[in-house]
């Protein structure tokens, strides 16, 4: 075997020597923790460079005797010899669903190539994380009395899902129970709590907010929404299409509204906010709409282990309410192969995402958001000269009344083919968001390209349009 591939990670420790046995140790517990799986190599230096070890039969046993009597819940390893360039060396290959794990009596967390130990908080979240997941919420019987469910909803819903609601009986009762038991909403006799998101006339709430600076100060109109989970993410997407900005292009001689978001990208983070939201906590789904973006914001974080990286890398999911996404991919609102991630990159590319106190939010910036939006929303007088300052050439490309945020940064990239995102920025009066929204849309449709390395290359405009022509 070579050594080329051994390199320390977040599921790959390295010892030089068994004189590191605690400290391999701790990093099989907080590998497990992190990440249910990995491996931890004896006899190789940090660096990935084989030193090799005297090993026996003996010092096999006594290492698998180490690995049973301190770490805890038990788990048992593959422990072998590897030949690494020539140097004998000690594989430990191990894996556990079981976590928190624990070794010597305390427990790690693996934070890159390091084991930082976990605090009290911290392994309460695991352990209740643990425990949720034996039960999800989702599946979980609802309380009795059961609420009324609203027969025309499941008949609809079941059209909509492909099922023969006519052909159940002639009896509704009978047809409800039947259709209930097909989605999986009645199990040994007990109504899921997914039965009430869907049908029940106890209607769940959304709230939605228009702001009118780019922070909560000044709050320009707010509405709560009643309804079932369906009807709410059609109203979350109403309310955002009545307070952003449409334009228009022709297709012929028809006119076509376009949003300045993506209702594509909107309606699949609309979804997964209802799809994937902590159900056990009783806030709201929210929809905030500020003057630089649009915010999608729901109670839970992250689940399954998921980070923010793995989102923007896309093609990745992890299912908080198995239940409720099945329900939404039987009416084809999801996918079941965890692509809603990659659909707002692709429709979005500028799209944030951040935790903040409990809540995921997934962040759209507004195009429309330009200097004169700035100036209105609390910009000091210093920032303002900053903001407003153009270089000589561009003094009347980049103020014209009407010139459009596109428009702007098709001529800056014209007179100044080695610019910057953070000048454009400056120079436009938009945000970095926004700036970067539009690169990427014009290098799309082919109208701007950069040539070069991304430090000191330079943009070509392949297609610029008449002053003052409609984008």
């Amino acid at each position: 075997m070579s050594s080329e591939s051994l390199r320390e990670s977040e599921t790959v420790e390295l010892k030089k020597s068994l004189a590191e046995l605690k400290e391999g140790l701790v990093s099989i517990a907080a590998i497990l923790n992190k990440h249910g799986a990995g491996e931890l190599w004896f006899g190789v230096a940090p660096s990935g460079k084989p030193v090799g070890l005297d090993v026996n039969d003996k010092t096999l046993r006594d290492l698998s005797q180490a690995i049973a009597a301190h770490i805890e819940p038990k788990i048992y390893p593959q422990v072998t010899t590897q030949t690494v360039s020539g140097k004998t060396c000690i594989h430990i290959r191990f894996d556990g669903q079981n976590a928190p794990y624990f070794a010597h009596g305390r427990a790690f967390m693996r934070v890159a190539d390091e084991d930082r130990q976990l605090s009290a908080a911290e392994l309460e979240a695991i352990i209740v994380d643990k425990n949720q997941n034996a039960l999800r919420w989702d599946t979980r019987a609802l309380e009795k009395p059961w609420p009324d469910l609203e027969i025309k909803k499941v008949k609809s819903f079941a059209k909509r899902a492909g099922l023969q609601w006519d052909a159940l009986g002639d009896d509704d009762e009978i047809r409800l129970q039947r259709t209930l038991s097909k989605l999986e909403l009645l199990q040994k006799g007990e109504l899921c709590n997914a039965a009430r998101l869907f049908f029940a006339n106890e209607p769940i709430q959304l709230r939605c907010a228009v702001f009118g600076t780019t922070d909560t100060v000044t709050i320009i109109d707010r509405h709560d929404f009643d309804g079932d989970i369906l009807a709410l993410i059609e109203e979350a997407q109403k309310y955002i299409l009545k307070n952003i900005h449409i334009g228009m292009r022709l297709e012929g001689l028809y006119r076509v509204d376009v949003p300045e978001i993506s209702m594509d990208a909107l309606r699949e983070a609309i979804i997964n906010a209802f799809c994937h939201r902590d159900w056990r906590d009783p806030d709201y789904v929210q929809v905030a709409i500020f003057k630089n973006r649009v915010e999608v914001r729901n109670p839970g974080k992250l689940f399954g282990g998921l980070t923010i990286a793995d989102l923007h890398r896309g093609n990745v999911s992890q299912r908080r309410n198995p239940l409720i996404a099945d329900l939404f991919r039987r009416i084809e609102m999801v996918e079941s192969w965890g692509r809603g991630m990659t659909l707002i990159h692709q429709n979005a590319p500028a799209v944030e995402f951040r935790q903040v106190a409990g809540l995921f939010i997934a962040s759209f910036s507004r195009p429309s958001f330009s200097l004169n939006d700035q100036e209105t929303t609390g910009t000091t007088e210093n920032t303002k000269k900053t903001t407003q300052k153009p270089l000589e050439n561009n003094v009347e490309a980049t103020q014209k009344p009407h010139a459009s945020p596109r428009e702007k940064l098709l001529t800056l990239l014209k007179d100044q083919p080695a610019i910057n995102t953070k000048d454009l920025a400056q120079l436009s009066g938009a945000t970095l968001y926004s700036v970067r929204h539009h690169l990427e849309s014009l290098k799309a449709e082919g109208r701007i390209r950069h040539v070069g390395p991304s430090k000191g290359g330079r943009w070509e405009v392949l297609d610029l349009p008449e002053p003052g022509g409609a984008e």
